[in-house]
């Protein structure tokens, strides 16, 4: 009775009351599905805010464009790095159900704390109805601006739990061990990110047409509803959840790792170091399933692969201290770790390409006619258009063109991580020369019409933005899913929400990047030509089509990187060949 008893259990799984999770009653799509509408809620009270924000703090707070730019990459940047903390809290001391729970009440704080400020006049500068050089509009600061940035920073260590534990639930919740359990995975995170994209949509149609009409507090506000009906319909799945145990900080695991090859000198008879870690135990070994089936199997002792040798040392060479005593198998996640990371690497210059979705490309609309036949369009619903796509193209990746390319490879996977990954830089590099081809002809026609010192509107549909938007959405369906099933499937056991947040820290360090590029741009390269590329009140005067051309030579040059490194990587994983 107790071995049928151990065989219906997930092993190092738990449910929500801290009982052993069960076959059959736990897990699954079911499970994984309340997550997929939770994405929805939870993305619709970020984006309904970022994708506006760069607006917010020109119009409001009388920010320039240049500083209102960098203060929205950095607030971003800020909320996807912290998915590190996320992910790495999920791993190592609480679930990734717990920290849901808890970054989502962060979030709803810090919204609460904007609305506020968005509704009360006191709290805000002085209106400002038209800036001269004599009576410039006033900027805020001291308290005001603590308030705002509280409240922002808030929302980002919310935003940044929610990121680097969510997107890791769903996907524990599908069984690696068996075929349909890891083509269930794959669309899963397919359709993570159309529910991504299905937020977004209301947040740039319905929440920034209210933003722009009817006041920003009503913007805040609704934004604050969404995270907070997120709660009930993340709990009402709590009975179909497989909560994964945390098994330690793996940071721990891997600092011993690389201390221990540093410092570890003379040979030993490392034998008994060569068994595997109980921390991380491999739920799908023969050994296991042997084991609940009630018979004795020996241990057979691991020797460490060849790659990456010099990390070998800290399993061959005698410690210096019992403390960096290494396991084989600890060795080997360290390794797995390392040959993942410039993968990482690669992704962030595409991301900084995404970056200009929020900041530049929302300025560049502003100043063109965004009319729609008798409908306005909000410069900040551009974004609908790469969203749009997306949500067209996720169910036709997974329906159509994975079945087919599954039959043409003879592969379980079909089109493999890093394969969807370089589709999505070739993407980036085609966006960021579309962008300065387009930026060419908006101030084109700002100089012949007279315009080119005018803050005004330019004969010119703002159509023209969306090509530009198309081919970023492209990048960022193909890279997203891809990026984030990559580094799930191919981390740890014990690392894996960290791994997956690694996906959110690449756009995290594509916002930074991004600011870092206009800070060099207007400071080294503007001071070559006494002028800088990027400053000022009137984007008219902005060489952005400069900046644009920059990025696209940036980007193509990291597609070679990425190349380098792509075509070097050997899968581990089970169905992940390429």
């Amino acid at each position: 009775m107790e071995v049928e008893n151990q065989q219906q259990r997930w092993e190092g799984y738990l449910d929500w009351r801290g009982r052993p999770a069960l076959r059959g009653r736990h897990g699954g799509m079911v499970a994984a599905s309340f997550v997929l509408g939770v994405e929805i809620l939870e993305n619709l009270a970020f984006l309904s805010n970022a994708s506006n924000l760069v607006r917010y703090l020109g119009d409001y707070m009388h920010f320039s464009p240049s500083k209102s730019a960098n203060n929205v990459t950095n607030f971003m940047g800020t909320a996807f790095l912290l998915a590190l903390l996320g992910g790495f809290l999920s791993d190592a001391f609480f679930t990734t159900y717990n920290i849901y729970l808890i970054s989502a009440v962060i979030e709803f704080l810090g919204l609460v704390v904007l609305t506020i400020q968005a509704r009360s006049p006191s709290l805000k500068p002085p209106e400002c109805k038209k800036e001269t050089a004599e009576t410039p509009c006033e900027v805020l600061s001291g308290g005001k601006a603590g308030m705002l940035f509280i409240g922002l920073y808030l929302v980002a260590l919310g935003v940044g739990g929610i990121k680097g534990s969510l997107p890791a639930h769903g996907a524990e919740q599908l069984d690696e061990t068996t075929t349909q359990g890891r083509k269930q995975r794959s669309t899963f995170f397919n359709y993570f990110v159309f529910c991504l994209s299905s937020g977004a949509l209301i947040a740039v149609t319905l929440v920034v047409w209210v933003e722009d009409n009817k006041g920003w507090e009503w913007g805040f506000g609704i934004a604050t509803i969404s995270i907070f009906a997120s709660i009930p319909v993340f709990l009402a799945g709590s009975r179909t959840y497989r909560n994964k145990i945390p098994c330690g900080s793996p940071l721990t695991t891997i600092l011993k790792v690389l201390i221990g090859a540093t410092l570890n000198r003379s040979p030993s008879n490392a034998v008994a170091s060569m068994a595997t870690s109980p921390s991380y135990p491999t739920q799908h070994s023969k050994g296991a399933e042997e084991e609940e089936s009630g018979k004795a199997v020996p241990v057979p002792t691991q020797t460490p692969t060849n790659s990456l040798g010099f990390l070998n040392i800290a399993v061959i060479n005698k410690p210096v201290h019992k403390a960096l005593e290494c396991t084989v198998q600890q060795v080997e996640e360290v390794k797995i770790v390392m040959k993942i990371f410039p993968i990482f690497a690669c992704t962030i210059m595409l991301n900084c390409c995404l970056a200009q979705l929020s900041t530049f490309s929302v300025q560049q609309a502003a100043t063109m006619n965004t009319k729609l036949g008798s409908l306005k369009v909000p410069p900040a619903s551009l974004p609908i258009f790469p969203v749009i796509f997306m949500m067209a193209l996720a169910p036709i990746y997974d329906h159509f063109i994975i079945p087919f390319s599954r039959k043409v490879t003879k592969t379980e996977m079909g089109i493999s991580h890093l394969q969807r990954i370089g589709i999505g830089l070739v993407f980036s590099i085609v966006a960021m020369a579309v962008a300065a081809l387009v930026e060419v002809k908006r101030k084109r026609v700002a100089s012949n019409s007279g315009l080119i010192d005018s803050t005004g509107q330019l004969p010119i549909t703002f159509f023209w933005i969306a090509f530009q938007y198309l081919f970023l959405g492209s990048a960022d369906l193909f890279t997203l899913a891809g990026l984030m099933e990559f580094f799930f499937t191919e981390a740890p056991t014990g690392m894996r929400s960290l791994a997956t947040s690694l996906s959110w820290a690449s756009l995290a360090m594509g916002y930074y990047l991004s600011s870092v590029i206009v800070s060099i741009v207007n400071s080294f390269l503007g001071t070559l030509n006494h002028r800088p590329w990027l400053s000022g009140s009137n984007l008219n005067h902005y060489h952005l089509e400069r900046f644009y051309w920059l990025m696209c030579v940036l980007t193509g040059l990291n597609f070679l990187h990425y190349l380098f490194w792509a075509s070097r990587y050997k899968y581990r994983s089970t169905g992940s060949a390429k």
